[in-house]
């Protein structure tokens, strides 16, 4: 398909936990040559940021020093044909392996929880997505970060077949894991999501919803690449 020619547009794609979001995004934003706004990167990088600048000392997070520093920090993504996906950078240093280490994992909860960090990110996001051309997954996308987004897909699949496809992941791994606590998590991480105070997860109004239980990626492809026509055709 040539899309190189065509109107760009924000793609937003909402979902509950282990639908294979971030996936379908990714593929997505390489077949279009747009941006991927990885949202958990974002949290990882101001998390990375705040260590390096002492305002996480001896395993506690100093919020007042994080929201102090706020200002400092500007956050890219450039797409990386290489990789066939975006990399991220903070003020203009490219940190995409700095913020995958298990340092970074174990505070970037806490910092992602504080409001003026949500507030920050999220008015970046939308700055991001001004020009268009970006593909962004998360809880909140089309309901809150973009509103205005072309085309807003909410993922689903049954609990059963998520805690199926969680466990291969994991038992791949070499973890020992017991499939009916794995159930048992989908089952409270959905309930978690829908009914948290700050963003909770919902299904925007104008969202088309893929449920791909039972779905090969080709078919996904497949059934993304109608709907991006269909919108592009009324814009």
């Amino acid at each position: 398909m040539e899309h190189n020619k065509k109107r760009k547009i924000v793609i937003a794609i909402d979902g509950h936990s282990s639908c294979g979001k971030s996936t379908f995004a990714k593929a997505i934003a390489a077949r279009l040559g747009y941006i991927f706004i990885d949202t958990g990167a974002m949290y990882r990088s101001v998390t990375l940021y705040a260590l390096e600048h002492g305002a996480i000392c001896n395993g506690i997070v100093n919020e007042d020093a994080v929201i102090a520093l706020l200002d400092d920090i500007t956050i890219t993504f450039r797409f990386n044909p290489m990789r066939g996906a975006s990399d991220i950078y903070v003020n203009g240093d490219l940190v995409e392996g700095k913020i995958r280490t298990i340092e970074v994992s174990n505070f970037v909860s806490a910092v992602s929880s504080i409001a003026q960090v949500r507030e920050k990110l999220v008015a970046m996001q939308q700055q991001m997505g001004a020009s268009r051309g970006v593909v962004m997954d998360g809880r909140d996308i089309g309901t809150v970060v973009f509103p205005d987004a072309e085309l807003k897909i909410f993922m689903t699949a049954e609990p059963k077949v998520r805690a199926e496809r969680r466990y291969a992941e994991l038992t791949a791994k070499g973890d020992k894991v017991c499939f009916e606590e794995i159930l048992e998590n989908v089952i409270s991480r959905d309930h978690a999501d829908m009914n948290r105070a700050i963003s909770p997860l919902r299904q925007a109004a104008d969202a088309i919803v893929l449920d791909n239980s039972y779905m090969t990626v080709a078919e996904q492809m497949e059934w993304f690449d109608a709907q991006y026509e269909r919108v592009l055709s009324t814009l």
